[in-house]
């Protein structure tokens, strides 16, 4: 046992001056850009995505992928924040499932920034006080936030990564037993994908609507009969317990978040496109739609979500934004795209970007 311990030590001797010897690379890296570089100047998402995947290639166990994952993206999140961490502005407050979805993608060792509503994710982006934003945009129970989508008809901003993050659901609160609960208080979504066990367990509760999960756990501190809904996060940052644990209604209830920044990015090697498009006639005509997308069916290029948006030009006017496999910048679908801008009056790359890394 002994030896086995001392092998261990000398193991943990060697991690150590591995990782510091990566940073000194890191450093480097940062110094080649200029001795006032900020993170943001020498982050290359597509790159780190291209590491983590050769990470999952090489990983043989006992630890699982996800805990490999977890390791090295502390590892490159510490590296890059040597000189100045990255500001990563997010959908608070803290305690949010976005929150969690900011370190799962960007590592602890970024700085979040709050903030209330998804406008002022992306306005902060946008003026540069935040490197890059962090806002949902699909649950695979509750659908797609619309308001996310909305926000690309008029921001410059671009899909600089997508974030998907298991959604676990629990009741929260400072209370022993679920007869002490006399309301639930979450945002509207955590009601929504927790609504069967509500009615089953809490039909005595009043359901109270919050902006947030956060606000909602907030004033189940606060007060001795308010419960909350949420996840381990806000159960540490507000001091609940844990009454119920995993309440949701699906098993796989998952969310994804987009990371919005202002530049578009380079192939990744496992990259998706996603675009906003439009024609003069989204009224009704029969086939335009159909005709519209042709050129995908045309050059084998597969579509993996469609979303109509109001195009707050005119009534009953619309846009689509549409996401597709592949890179932009790169064959077949940069045929494809070429094609589908010569039938469109709408036409706009919102973003290139890595496929979330599992």
């Amino acid at each position: 046992m002994a030896s086995i311990r001392d092998r261990i030590d000398e193991v943990d001797r060697q991690i150590q001056s591995l990782i510091n010897e990566r940073a000194r690379y890191a450093q480097q890296v940062g110094v080649s850009k200029g001795e006032l570089s900020a993170a943001v100047d020498y982050y290359r998402p597509e790159r780190e995505a291209e590491v983590l995947r050769r990470i999952l290639e090489r990983n043989k166990g006992p630890l699982r992928d996800e805990e490999m994952l977890r390791l090295f993206r502390e590892i490159m999140s510490a590296c890059l924040a040597q000189q100045e961490p990255l500001k990563v502005g997010f959908l608070g407050p803290e305690g949010t499932f976005t929150q969690t979805a900011v370190h799962k993608h960007f590592g602890h060792s970024v700085r979040g920034l709050p903030f209330s509503t998804i406008d002022e994710v992306f306005q902060e982006v946008e003026s540069g006080a935040a490197d890059f934003g962090v806002v949902p945009i699909e649950n695979s129970t509750e659908g797609t936030v619309n308001h996310t989508l909305d926000m690309f008809i008029t921001s410059p901003l671009k899909v600089c990564g997508e974030i998907e993050i298991r959604i676990e659901q629990h009741l929260l609160g400072v209370m022993d037993g679920l007869d002490k609960v006399e309301r639930v208080c979450a945002h509207e979504q955590s009601l929504a994908q927790c609504r069967g066990w509500l009615r089953e367990f809490m039909s005595h509760a009043e359901l109270v609507s919050a902006s947030s999960n956060a606000a909602g756990a907030r004033r189940a501190r606060d007060e001795k009969d308010t419960a909350a809904i949420g996840g381990e996060a806000a159960a540490e940052v507000y001091n609940l317990k844990i009454i119920v644990s995993n309440i949701e209604d699906q098993a796989d209830n998952s969310t994804r978040f987009l990371v919005v920044g202002r530049d578009v990015l380079a192939p990744s090697g496992e990259d998706k496109t996603t675009i906003l498009v439009s024609t003069s006639d989204t009224g009704g005509s029969a086939g335009v739609l159909h005709a519209l997308l042709q050129p995908f069916a045309t050059h084998g290029v597969s579509m993996s979500s469609i979303e109509s948006r109001p195009s707050r030009k005119k009534n009953w006017d619309y846009v689509f934004f549409i996401d597709v496999d592949g890179h932009a910048e790169e064959s077949p679908l940069k045929e494809a795209l070429r094609e589908l801008e010569k039938n469109s009056s709408l036409f706009r790359i919102v973003g290139a970007y890595p496929k979330a890394v599992r």
